[in-house]
């Protein structure tokens, strides 16, 4: 259901893309199917469609002008040491396109981040409806990023390169319904720290590329949900206690 909440954004980057788009997609899925495909053996796994969520994050957000080597490294850390070392889909505790996204970003700060199609801005509509509605995304993490970025973005068209990066960078990475919060309390902190983030990078970072400081927010939000859950459940018991 996620591969298929993501389909009207695929597309619509694809037909932006063209080709070149599409070249870089099949070698994401390749590359990270291989790996996938070692581990399910060597573990006896069932197979998973969770390659083929990463591969599609990777190929929309990852620097462009990398040459196949640098490209095939980020990959294969990403989906190794974010989700395959812990086990697999479900027991990863970051998103893996995320880990894969910020080491090549980061580890090869020369390579441009990419401008994304401003049209995607429009499609990411189409994927929250189809995966809230399925279940498969939570309609707290969205609405609460949502209110943050309205604000703090307030008077900017929606077809903007900063909006478009931080409406695809919170659908493809942060609504992870493994990395994200799992708490009703932690997805609502969740949503509104990525949002917060996102502000406080691109209008406080002067010159740094709207994926580049989108992918930053998303990393760090998903390292701090682990701690808003434990906030959210704190505050509960404390609310347990003190009416019982």
């Amino acid at each position: 259901m996620l591969l298929a909440a993501a389909m009207p954004l695929v597309v619509t980057w694809l037909l932006a893309t063209g080709t070149a788009g599409l070249m870089r997609l099949i070698f994401v899925l390749v590359a990270a199917g291989l790996w996938h495909l070692a581990f399910m053996l060597a573990r006896a796994q069932p197979p998973s469609f969770s390659g083929a969520l990463t591969a599609l994050a990777i190929a929309v957000l990852a620097p462009l002008d990398l040459g196949l080597v640098p490209m095939l490294l980020g990959i294969s850390f990403g989906v190794v040491a974010g989700e395959l070392a812990f086990g697999g889909w479900g027991r990863n505790v970051v998103n893996p396109a995320t880990v894969a996204v910020t080491f090549l970003g980061f580890g090869f700060p020369a390579a441009p981040w990419p401008d994304l199609p401003v049209q995607l801005s429009w499609s990411v509509a189409a994927v929250v409806v189809i995966g809230v509605v399925t279940g498969v995304m939570s309609g707290r993490i969205v609405a609460a990023a949502a209110v943050v970025l309205a604000a703090g973005f307030w008077g900017l068209a929606l077809e903007t390169p900063v909006v478009t990066a931080a409406a695809v960078t919170l659908v493809l990475l942060v609504c992870d319904p493994v990395a994200s919060a799992g708490t009703a309390l932690g997805r609502w902190l969740y949503g509104l720290l990525y949002g917060a983030l996102v502000l406080l990078l691109t209008l406080g970072w002067g010159g740094v590329a709207p994926v580049q400081a989108t992918v930053s927010a998303a990393l760090l939000a998903s390292l701090a949900a682990p701690l808003l859950d434990e906030i959210a459940i704190s505050l509960w018991l404390a609310r347990r206690k003190r009416l019982g």
